[in-house]
């Protein structure tokens, strides 16, 4: 009868449903960089000089390296800020030539996705990167999708350019995605990014608790720095997130967008 007993309890075991994070868990690397329990990078769209003129000085005291995603004639203006930001390493990533979005964004109807084409696509994702790397003299390897979108064309024809990011970059950064990037998993071509736009430094730190359960690599996207406000990632927020982020009980490894995408593509042993 205990045989009997011990069958049921095995097979009804067998039948609960498996924990998802359970399963997360296990597929996850441990370790980080030094030990570390999960990674962090910090991301900036667009090239806004805010980020070079409030962003710099902040990042420079703690030692923080971050990841700008920059449109080129945006930075044009103001190159000896961004000339300062590649000398003090921070990472120079790609948000293409014109910054197209759907044509639902007024700013966007002239250079619509809906009317794009994927050869067009490649065609200023390759620009972007020529006109950067001599404005600056790194040429990228990641790229952010601007609005978060993915796709060209409309109806019937409509087209991922995924794709096209896959190949010319190391990794490609989302936008107000609801996860971190579990590193045994995640496609780095659709690597999730978390909105840190007016945020305070309370939900950004359940954000990392989360991540820092999972192993996970949590992406945090913004755009200005300043005071707060729609598209400004606060100061006061960056401050307590980066005094707790270097702070070696803390358990991550902050570290650019490329650098942390090159530690899951060594650990899958790609080139």
């Amino acid at each position: 009868m205990r045989r009997v007993t011990t069958g049921l309890a095995l097979i009804a075991a067998a039948a609960l449903p498996v924990r998802p994070d359970a399963l997360i868990q296990a597929r996850t690397t441990p370790a980080w960089p030094g030990g570390a329990r999960m990674a962090l990078s910090l991301s900036f769209d667009d090239g806004r000089v805010s980020q070079v003129n409030d962003g710099l000085p902040v990042f420079a005291r703690y030692g923080a390296r971050v990841t700008f995603f920059v449109v080129p004639s945006a930075i044009e203006p103001h190159l000896d800020g961004w000339k300062r930001a590649v000398a003090a390493g921070h990472e120079i990533g790609n948000h293409s030539s014109t910054h197209s979005c759907s044509g639902n964004f007024a700013f966007s109807r002239q250079k619509a996705l809906e009317e794009h084409s994927i050869p067009r696509m490649r065609d200023e994702l390759i620009e972007a990167n020529r006109r950067i790397a001599t404005l600056l003299g790194v040429t990228p390897r990641t790229f952010a999708y601007p609005c978060g979108q993915t796709f060209v064309g409309r109806g019937p024809g409509t087209q991922s350019y995924v794709p096209v990011v896959a190949e010319l970059f190391l990794a490609g950064r989302g936008w107000r995605d609801e996860s971190s990037n579990d590193p045994a998993f995640v496609d780095l071509a659709q690597t999730l990014g978390v909105e840190m736009d007016d945020r305070d430094f309370a939900g950004i730190r359940r954000r990392l608790d989360e991540a820092r359960t999972r192993g996970a690599w949590l992406v945090l996207a913004g755009h200005d720095i300043g005071a707060g406000g729609p598209q400004t990632t606060r100061l006061a927020m960056l401050e307590e997130l980066l005094a707790h982020a270097k702070d070696p009980s803390s358990g991550i490894w902050l570290a650019p967008v490329g650098d942390v995408a090159a530690e899951i593509m060594k650990r899958k042993g790609a080139p």
